[in-house]
């Protein structure tokens, strides 16, 4: 296969049309490796990062092996979490446009049981969702394997991570042993090696060389001694580079919590993301920080895994990672599309080995940069470019993003350009729009009707 031709690959008929009205171009890395082999029916390991492309190589695979005409589960895709499996459950009912009646649903954990159970009543084709709500279907009997042909585990590593070994094993016990198995995952520690070891059969490996992929990330180190040094480099970095969106990595839950509300009592607009939030809170933080009206998420690795983020302007290592297959996905969260990204490192004298090991760097290098001048923190904390107001209707009450954006723009309202990300939950809308403009934005959606009602509306955070 050419490196950058979809022609050549044995997809199903009519995806190649789809391919190009959704503005597939030309094949990744990622799917040039691991597409031949999937569609041969082999068993593969993929490794590459998020953002590569890796989502439509098991996606094309899968949809060319459905049969449309029989309504039971032919596909089961595992990720880590919600946000992800909706990710991948979009984009797989994307590609699939041009193949008839072929039913995705994603099954997970903050979603009633009952709606699913009904959605699964009714016959569906791909199955996309987290290991406990799968588990907790397959034990009830309303999820039925037995003419699965595909096992896809989407951010494998991450699952492990976040505690789903038992469950990926329990679930791994139901599904038919004559089946196809496909592994993607960013890393590959020893427990993927023994997982893979255990539920596939000889597996074929496609690793895409995630040092390729940050060539356009820009990267700073600094030394730190104590904490109260590395939240004041911090916060230099933060007042000097002025990024409008940025991702702090932190070790522990516990250095999250801590370096958010240091961030929050110096006046920035952060948030943080870790794994002991609920669904909600988990779903309304990245709704604020992917519409721009927070600039700061701080973040565990194991919560900012298979996030939907785009144009992320800096990477901070508040910590530095524990290995380099770590280091690296996190820097690659920046500087993707061809943008150029930034990513920071704060390196202590302890973290120094773990620094050198993982970058290759020697500590003269280190040395090398200073950290901004002080005179920066003279400088007021930079603001969000928008803030967030809260509907209180979504997709039960009908409401779609166009009905908001015309309430908005309507007679005398705000201008069309002002108007930012619009997500709509079950029961809720979030909007983004310019800061200068959130009165008046308030005031006309309060004031007036959507869908022929009027729904509460207020800022969302501040």
């Amino acid at each position: 296969m050419h490196p950058s031709d979809f022609s050549n690959l044995a997809l199903a008929p009519g995806l190649f049309e789809n391919l190009a009205n959704l503005g597939y171009e030309a094949v990744t890395p990622i799917q040039a490796l691991s597409l031949p082999p999937i569609l041969a029916g082999k068993d593969v390991i993929a490794q590459g990062e998020a953002g590569s492309g890796k989502t439509a190589a098991f996606g094309l695979g899968l949809l060319t092996k459905l049969d449309p005409k029989v309504f039971r589960v032919q596909a089961l895709v595992l990720c880590p979490t919600r946000e992800l499996a909706d990710q991948v459950a979009n984009e797989i009912r994307a590609l699939a446009r041009s193949i008839p009646n072929i039913k995705v649903i994603s099954l997970c954990g903050g979603s009633p049981l009952r709606t699913q159970v009904s959605s699964l009543e009714h016959g569906v084709h791909v199955v996309v969702g987290t290991p406990g709500r799968i588990e907790d279907h397959l034990q009830r009997g309303s999820l039925r394997l037995e003419a699965m042909r595909i096992l896809v585990l989407d951010e494998a590593d991450r699952m492990l991570d976040m505690g789903f070994y038992d469950a990926i094993d329990g679930i791994v016990e139901k599904v038919p042993r004559n089946r196809q198995t496909l592994l993607f995952s960013a890393t590959y520690p020893p427990q993927i090696r023994s997982i893979a070891q255990r539920i596939m059969v000889d597996p074929e490996m496609a690793k895409v060389d995630v040092v390729r992929e940050n060539a356009s990330t820009e990267q700073h180190f600094y030394k730190v001694g104590d904490d109260r040094q590395r939240l004041d480099a911090l916060r230099l970095i933060l007042q000097y580079y002025r990024p409008g969106s940025t991702l702090i990595f932190c070790n522990t839950i516990k250095a999250t919590r801590e370096v958010t509300a240091a961030l929050i009592n110096l006046g920035f607009h952060a948030l943080a993301l870790h794994g002991d939030l609920e669904q909600r809170e988990r779903d309304q933080t990245m709704i604020r920080f992917a519409n721009k009206s927070v600039s700061v998420l701080v973040a565990t690795d194991v919560a900012a895994r298979g996030l939907d983020i785009d144009a992320l302007d800096a990477v901070i290592n508040y910590q530095i990672a524990r290995d380099a297959d770590v280091h690296l996905h996190r820097i690659g969260r920046t500087g993707r599309a061809g943008s150029k990204g930034q990513a920071f490192a704060l390196c202590s004298a302890e973290e120094l080995s773990r620094l050198v090991l993982i970058t290759g760097n020697v500590e003269p290098s280190l040395a090398a940069e200073a950290l901004p001048p002080v005179q920066v923190l003279e400088k007021p904390v930079m603001k969000p470019a928008y803030a967030t107001l809260q509907i209180d209707g979504g997709k039960k009450q009908k409401l779609r993003a166009g009905d908001i954006l015309g309430a908005l723009t309507g007679e005398n309202g705000i201008a069309g350009n002002t108007v930012g990300k619009i997500h709509i939950t079950n029961n809720s809308a979030y909007v983004a729009v310019k800061r200068a403009v959130i009165a008046p934005a308030q005031r006309k959606l309060a004031e007036g009707r959507l869908k022929g009602r009027s729904f509460r509306v207020r800022q969302f955070g501040d």
